[in-house]
């Protein structure tokens, strides 16, 4: 029978399927066959299945060259009405007793060495249908991987409270996203503290520029934005945003002091788009729905730099820019090479196999 290995996260966005992908990757370079699901599909406001409403779910898939058929089945798709109607039952009635029966079923015929388990948002999501990260690692018998994305030494607290829920459940925790000054600190004081607790720390990722970055295909889907010149260029990563509001001379100097960026202005302001244009500007994003000034499209194209329109204003688009830079997503190679590369450096794969009981002797058959 194939083992189950569920990764969870003390809060949204921690960087769950990015782990996934750096593990799996790695199990597969060693010869184990894995496979990859979902239980609880988190779209509020479209279905959620490999082949729509999940993105992420739909990206690791096909990363991993995982067909429907070898997946595990999605248990839930949590949205509002699945909420409501939930809420709505008669109070003597309650979740179904055995809510992940189906994933059982499903190990039993699978091949597969290891089933990896994309847990819920955060230790909480999916109680109301006895899917919490909790209650399914005790009805499935399956350790726990947890992500923590590291701001601060108040993420402490919310890994001593899933040790609390989680108990011997928890095989360890990946520290993600560690800003780069607070690494010393991490792996002096917070590895060591929570190592005495009884809580094995697999791993210290550092933030990287790359992970943190967005394409500007990606800006333009989230945008719907129309793509004015140089649409071949739309796999270039952004790392910061820069707002074009003010006189030409202080724009350049503004500009100047940051690299591989998108720069926001209106459509009108041809004379900040051309000071964006002579420094490191991978994207500009023109609000307003103007017509392109030719002088501005004939440089972008000389500088193979992509001009994406709106029709929104500054303060709207500025909006929601900040919300996908704070809920990036794994949806580039780049990001899958760069993760692997990370937890290859940072992360220790043994210690987790010796906690699931994939010992030497059985990685090295599994290639044979």
């Amino acid at each position: 029978m194939s083992k189950f290995l569920l990764i969870g996260s003390t809060e949204p966005f921690s960087g769950k399927s990015a782990a996934i992908l750096g593990l799996a990757k790695h199990l597969q370079q060693q010869g184990m066959k894995i496979t990859y699901g979902k239980p609880i599909g988190s779209c509020m406001t479209e279905d959620c299945s490999i082949e729509g409403g999940d993105p992420d779910m739909r990206f690791v898939a096909e990363s991993l060259r995982l067909t429907i058929a070898q997946m595990p089945p999605m248990l839930l798709q949590l949205n509002g009405d699945a909420l409501l109607a939930q809420m709505k039952q008669n109070p003597g009635e309650s979740a179904p007793d055995h809510p992940i029966a189906p994933l059982l079923e499903f190990v039993q015929g699978s091949p597969a060495d290891l089933v990896l388990l994309e847990g819920p948002a955060d230790l909480y999501e999916g109680e109301l249908f006895g899917l919490s990260l909790a209650k399914m690692a005790q009805a499935l018998q399956a350790p726990v991987l947890l992500i923590s994305r590291y701001h601060s030494p108040l993420a402490v607290d919310s890994i001593l409270a899933a040790h609390t829920q989680l108990g011997s459940h928890l095989a360890g925790v990946l520290l993600n996203d560690v800003p780069q000054n607070q690494l010393q600190q991490v792996k002096t004081v917070i590895q060591p503290f929570l190592e005495g607790r009884g809580i094995p720390v697999l791993g210290v990722l550092p933030s990287h520029r790359i992970l943190r970055s967005i394409s500007v295909g990606e800006l333009a889907r989230q945008l719907e934005a129309e793509v004015l010149c140089c649409s071949d260029r739309l796999d270039l990563m952004v790392e910061d945003i820069a707002v074009g509001a003010m006189n030409v001379n202080s724009a350049l100097k503004y500009f100047r002091k940051s690299e591989h960026k998108a720069v926001i202005t209106g459509g009108d302001r041809t004379d900040i788009q051309l000071a964006a244009l002579e420094t490191s500007t991978l994207c500009l994003i023109l609000t307003g729905k103007l017509p392109l000034d030719p002088r501005i499209q004939s440089r972008a194209e000389e500088l193979e730099v992509p001009i994406l329109s709106v029709d929104l204003d500054t303060f709207t688009t500025i909006n929601r820019i900040e919300r996908v830079f704070g809920q990036i997503r794994l949806h580039e190679e780049v990001k899958v090479r760069c993760i692997q590369e990370l937890m290859s450096s940072n992360f220790d794969f043994s210690r987790l196999y010796a906690h699931l009981g994939l010992t030497q002797s059985l990685v090295s058959a599994a290639r044979t």
